[in-house]
């Protein structure tokens, strides 16, 4: 199965769209709930870095090509994310989130799933480039 480039772009846009929806959950930076359930990793300057990441994937939606690089860097980091994400499920209960907050809840039950679909996304698309590379060098 081969994406296309269109379809690639827009990989790369609904994964930045998707880390704008923070602003959502987090009530604009004043859901103290996520804070609290993640102070480290859900701060609200971790979640400012979130949309932050999300406006570079879209930044880059027209011209991956060019920064395979920094597709490698993003799956590294949503690899990241999905591994921090699994580590607070294992040790945490979302249930008390939810009751807690609605938002946060649902927060913390999508944010990993999204970056595990994301991290497939981005590595799929940085091993298609390492690929084009080496096909270009053969000719």
């Amino acid at each position: 199965m081969t994406i296309n480039n269109t379809t690639i772009t827009k990989g790369f846009i609904i994964a930045g769209l998707m880390n704008t929806t923070v602003l959502i959950f987090s009530k604009f930076f004043t859901n103290t709930v996520i804070n609290e359930a993640d102070p480290v990793v859900m701060s609200n300057f971790g979640l400012l870095m979130i949309l932050i990441w999300g406006l570079a994937y879209m930044s880059i939606a027209k011209n991956y090509s060019k920064v395979k690089w920094l597709v490698g860097v993003f799956a590294i980091e949503k690899f990241i994310y999905g591994c921090i994400w699994i580590n607070w499920v294992l040790n945490n209960t979302i249930s008390n989130v939810f009751e807690k907050d609605l938002m946060a809840g649902a927060f913390f039950a999508i944010y990993g799933v999204n970056d595990w679909l994301f991290f497939i996304f981005f590595t799929t698309v940085f091993i298609r480039l390492l690929k084009e590379k080496t096909h270009l060098l053969k000719n």
